[in-house]
């Protein structure tokens, strides 16, 4: 799975609204990628996964509280292959045996979005974390799977309405489609949303 893939077909929209045959199959695609964006944007991440290894780079924080290194990084749900540290005179040190946060992650089926790195480890540069490894998720969420099949529909029926309104006043069918993320798909993707501070 790529990072940032769409999390749906275009195929499973045609299923999802309904289309026969006619439906543009293009135009099903671009609603399904738009809506995939919409929501790494309302959420703060994506949730594919790359197709192999690559380095990133983060700066660490001191924290008091734990009196220990702390490391908020993009999400990853495998293991680093090697996470480093840079003192500032690009000497890179293995970490053995980092700590994966949440503690919890992996039994939950959620990434791990942190490190806690030794306390013995002197002073880190900015940007001084080196980690190694498959960034992403595993797999796409069932929820937002769906939740991009709902957003992906409303955007696709805006072809029909150039106002920005569905149905009709007269028989009560009237729907507003908003510029926005829906609010149904909202409450769906809600839990996964991460906070949105600076990755790095």
């Amino acid at each position: 799975m790529a990072w940032q893939p769409d999390y749906a077909s275009a195929a499973e929209l045609a299923e999802y609204v309904r289309g026969d045959d006619t439906v543009d199959g293009d135009e099903l695609a671009v609603a399904v990628s738009a809506a995939s964006r919409a929501i790494d944007e309302f959420t703060h991440r994506q949730f594919g996964q790359t197709e192999t290894t690559e380095q990133r780079f983060y700066t660490a924080r001191w924290s008091a509280y734990r009196d220990t290194w702390l490391v908020r990084i993009d999400d990853v749900m495998v293991v680093p292959t090697e996470v480093a540290t840079d003192p500032g005179d690009d000497t890179w040190t293995a970490v053995a045996n980092p700590r994966m946060l949440p503690r919890n992650a992996a039994a939950e089926g959620r990434p791990w979005t942190e490190l806690q790195l030794p306390s013995t480890i002197g002073s880190i540069a900015v940007d001084g974390v080196r980690v190694t490894a498959r960034f992403g998720w595993a797999a796409v969420p069932a929820t937002i799977k769906q939740a991009t099949l709902l957003q992906a529909s409303r955007l696709f029926a805006r072809r029909d309405s150039p106002f920005g309104v569905a149905g009709s006043p007269d028989v009560g069918s009237e729907l507003r489609l908003l510029a926005k993320l829906d609010p149904d798909v909202q409450v769906m993707v809600a839990a996964y949303r991460r906070d949105p501070k600076r990755v790095g």
